[in-house]
This record gives C-alpha cells, sequence and structure tokens, in this order.
C-alpha cells in the first residue's frame, strides 16, 4: 500500500524515502545470563539459543507506535499497517463495537461519549467522490456516522476561528518584539496547523527553525481541547470517557494526534484519539458495501450553550485554511492603519509559492507568503538559513495546493487527473459560506466563559504548544544479523 503521508514527511533530501521493503526496527533488550563473559549465543528469527547451557529465550515481538516514530530521527516509513494501528477505520469500528478503547498510553478505558469533529477538506472530498454538494455530504456523514455508533458529529468552525485568532495576535507581537529587538528570532513566522511540516522541521532543522514557527495549536488539537476540556463538563463525563475522533484530509494528522504533548496526565487522556481520513472513510463504506447517497441525512450537533447553527464553513484565502490572509490584513490594520487592502498575490517559481507585499509611503512594510510542497519548504528553508528570506509570515503546508489536495484525499476517478480535482474542490470550497472568526459568538463565548480572557495565561496555555528538536543518531534503522 503506497504511503499517504506527504512528502515532507517522506524525505528528507530527495532521495531517502524508506522503501516499503524495509522496516524500522525497535531495539530488544536481551537479558544475559549472570557471570557469563563470553557466552555464545545463535540468534534465530524468533529468539536466540545459548550454546554453552542450552538456555532458549524467545523474543517478543515489537511494534513501532506513531509515539516512536516522531522520536525516531529517520522518516516516515510506509508500513501504515504497523504505524497506525489505534489510528484506523478497523480500531474505530472496533471501538463503536465495544465501546472501549485503549490509548497511546496502553491504558483500557470505558466509554461514555463518542464525539466526530469534521474539517471541511475531507467532506467537500466525499462530497466530489459520492457526487453530492457540501450540505447533502455533510448530512450523510453525519447519518453515516451515527448509524455506525456516533454520539456526535461537530463541525471544527470554532476551532480554526480560535486558531486564526491567535495566530493574528500572535504575529502582531511577534512584530512589535522583533523591532525591538531585530538580532531575535520572531521573524518570518513560519504557520503550524501543517503536521507534515512541523515533523519535517523537527526532524531535518532542529533548533535553528523551530524559534520561527508559531505555537499556536492547529485547529485538530484546538477541537480536541474543546472537547475534551469543555464539552466533557457540558456533558458531566470525565474527558477519558469521551472519544474523540477527527475527519482530516491527510495521515499527518495521525502523527500530530499522537504527540505526547497532546496528552494530558492530569485529564488521563490525549486531546484527539483517532484521526479517520476521507480515503479510509471511502473505504469503510466499500467495504460494507454502503451506499453514502442511502444514509439519512441528519444535521450536525451543536451542543454549546450559546446560539448558533452548526455547518462546515470556509475562510477567506486557501483551501487550507487561509491564515496568510487573515494574518495579512489583521496586521495591515493593527501595525499600519490601513484597513481593506487588496489581496494581491504574485506567482514565483510556481503557482505554490506566491507572495503579497503592504506598501506604505512607499515602503514595503509587509511581505507575505504561502509555500505549499516540499521543493517549496526546502527553498524557503535554505533562503531563510542563508539570511536572504525577507518575510514576514509564510503559510508552509506540505502537500501541493495545500490542504484540499491533502494526501488522504479521495484520489481522482478514472480518466481525470489531479489538478482536474484539485479545481473542482476549490470551486467547491470557494462557494461554502464563510466563516469571520471576529463575528463568531461561540469563540467569545468560550475565550470569557472557559479561557478567561483572550490574553489570559490559561488561554495561553489550552490553546499553544511548543516543539522539540529531534537529535540525528548513527543507529541504522535495520540491523542484519
Amino acid at each position: 500500500m503506497a504511503s499517504r503521508f506527504s512528502g515532507a514527511l517522506q524525505l528528507t533530501d530527495l532521495d531517502d524515502f524508506i522503501t516499503p521493503s524495509q522496516e524500522c526496527i525497535k531495539p530488544i533488550k536481551i537479558d544475559k545470563p549472570r557471570g557469563k563473559t563470553g557466552a555464545k549465543i545463535k540468534i534465530g528469527e524468533d529468539g536466540y539459543f545459548d550454546i554453552s547451557d542450552g538456555r532458549e529465550q524467545k523474543l517478543q515481538k515489537v511494534e513501532i507506535t506513531l509515539a516512536d516514530c516522531l522520536a525516531c530521527s529517520g522518516c516516515i516509513t510506509s508500513a501504515e499497517s504497523v504505524l497506525v494501528t489505534k489510528q484506523s477505520q478497523e480500531e474505530l469500528l472496533r471501538v463503536f463495537s465495544e465501546r472501549k478503547y485503549t490509548d497511546n498510553m496502553g491504558v483500557t478505558k470505558d466509554i461514555s461519549l463518542v464525539v466526530i469533529s469534521l474539517s471541511p477538506q475531507p467532506v467537500l472530498s466525499v462530497a466530489v467522490r459520492y457526487k453530492l454538494t457540501p450540505e447533502e455530504a455533510t448530512k450523510k456523514l453525519a447519518g453515516y456516522l451515527k448509524s455506525l455508533g456516533a454520539d456526535l458529529v461537530l463541525d471544527m468552525t470554532v476551532a480554526e476561528d480560535l486558531s486564526l485568532l491567535e495566530v493574528q495576535q500572535e504575529f502582531v507581537q511577534r512584530y512589535q518584539e522583533q523591532q525591538n529587538n531585530p538580532a531575535a528570532k520572531h521573524l518570518p513566522m513560519l504557520a503550524s496547523s501543517c503536521p507534515g511540516w512541523v515533523c519535517y522541521a523537527e526532524k531535518t532543522h532542529g533548533s535553528f527553525i523551530l524559534p520561527y514557527i508559531s505555537t499556536t495549536k492547529s485547529p485538530q488539537q484546538i477541537m480536541g481541547s474543546l472537547v475534551k476540556q469543555h464539552l466533557s463538563k457540558l456533558k458531566e463525563v470525565t474527558p477519558a470517557e469521551i472519544y474523540h475522533v477527527t475527519f482530516m484530509p491527510c495521515y499527518d494528522k495521525k502523527l500530530e494526534a499522537s504527540r505526547e504533548d497532546f496528552y494530558s496526565d492530569i485529564l488521563n487522556c490525549h486531546d484527539v484519539d483517532c484521526v479517520i481520513t476521507a480515503i479510509e472513510l471511502e473505504q469503510m463504506l466499500e467495504t460494507n458495501g454502503i451506499p453514502l447517497s442511502d444514509m439519512p441525512n441528519i444535521d450536525l450537533d451543536w451542543p454549546w450553550s450559546s446560539e448558533g447553527s452548526p455547518m462546515v464553513r470556509r475562510h477567506t484565502g486557501s483551501g487550507s485554511g487561509g491564515y496568510a490572509d487573515h494574518v495579512f490584513l489583521y496586521a495591515a490594520e493593527q501595525l499600519f492603519g490601513q484597513s481593506d487592502v487588496p489581496l494581491v498575490y504574485k506567482n514565483l517559481r510556481n503557482p505554490d509559492f506566491r507572495e503579497v507585499t503592504l506598501v506604505k509611503d512607499g515602503k514595503e512594510v509587509l511581505k507575505f507568503a504561502i509555500a505549499n510542497g516540499f521543493r517549496n519548504i526546502q527553498n524557503l528553508v535554505q533562503k531563510l538559513k542563508r539570511g536572504k528570506s525577507l518575510y514576514h509570515y509564510v503559510e508552509v503546508m506540505a502537500c501541493p495546493s495545500g490542504c484540499l489536495n491533502g494526501g488522504a484525499q479521495i484520489r481522482p476517478v478514472s480518466g481525470e487527473s489531479s489538478r482536474e480535482l484539485v479545481q473542482q474542490l476549490e470551486q467547491l470550497y470557494a462557494e461554502l459560506p464563510q466563516a469571520i472568526p471576529t463575528e463568531n459568538k461561540l469563540a467569545n463565548k468560550l475565550y470569557a466563559d472557559w479561557l478567561d480572557g483572550k490574553d489570559s495565561d490559561k488561554a495561553h496555555a489550552v490553546l499553544h504548544t511548543g516543539y522539540h528538536a529531534v537529535e540525528k543518531t548513527d543507529i541504522a534503522l535495520n540491523i542484519k544479523w
């Protein structure tokens, strides 16, 4: 099965992807008999045999978890069946059946509530695949997931809005700090919502690049915090009793959900327990022979106490959430008093690397870019290392064309090109109702009631995170005896 992890995770240079014929090896401790310094052993496939005293020891089989993968200094392997044991449609169906789950820490828990959060990109992928409108696809998905056993199916607009609001504030703060201390590593601020890019940065460029990456959590992880910390109280269950699933456009999101940073020892659970992608949902439907069109139309849930209407929405700008556009417009107004400035992007080497500038009094005061795809990411990082990057903010996404073309979106049908499919998705995305973060009443209420205010220590702790450089090792991934 071909890997659908993003290219930035599959590649460190341009030729080091671990092929399907190779496997990562997790070392196993062998207990040698005490007092024997020269014991002769014979290694077999299942264990070893001590020739000196005839003692045989079986070696236990070791699985590589997502946590092991994130701690490794190599790349993502294509052995997805091993890597995503707890992040698969088979696991989700088992959880629906048993109402129990075992988290990444090995603890088995009973489930009181199964919550599924939908992001817009895979919903659109499903809509195109089954020739439905986005609204029809949303309602059919809710009907299908509830027929399997989901208790709540939610949209993620509020989490996306909170992420954008935090990124805007973070950028203005960094810009002002950079003016006060030009030698500091505050700018350019690089987007943090793409886990493929973040994981690549941690493993490949380490401490050099990490200070530039925004600390704001991705919408997936903000939604996880909202569900486990806030919704659990509204529903009067413990956070660990909620099994939270997100519906996302790429496999990299599985790695993000499994990060130890997003496990709470106090709450005894991860923010997101399972990530399911568009292509996995297609496989579930095909395996069961269920046409999505036969599913009942069910509206999304709205469990929040404030008024509002659940609906998958878009944000102005790119199909990856519009980070560059939102931050640019906010910064232009807050820093330079310019509102309603035109956003005119200029393509550089290709449509996936484009930039936009703000000029005031004949001087270029803001320079933003969008860099999608691994080759553009490499160019960006190399410019930064040579001190030749003039950008203030860059929206970085590992997949060419961004999240609408995520690695786990449903593939084109026969006779259709990937570019044609992406164009369909972009058109559908542009037709979605537009979300305006500053006008989101639920977001404002959550700041007040849940997060103790926009600038509070709690808001920063809940909505922000940190990154960790992964040191290179000289240990080979494959050991041949």
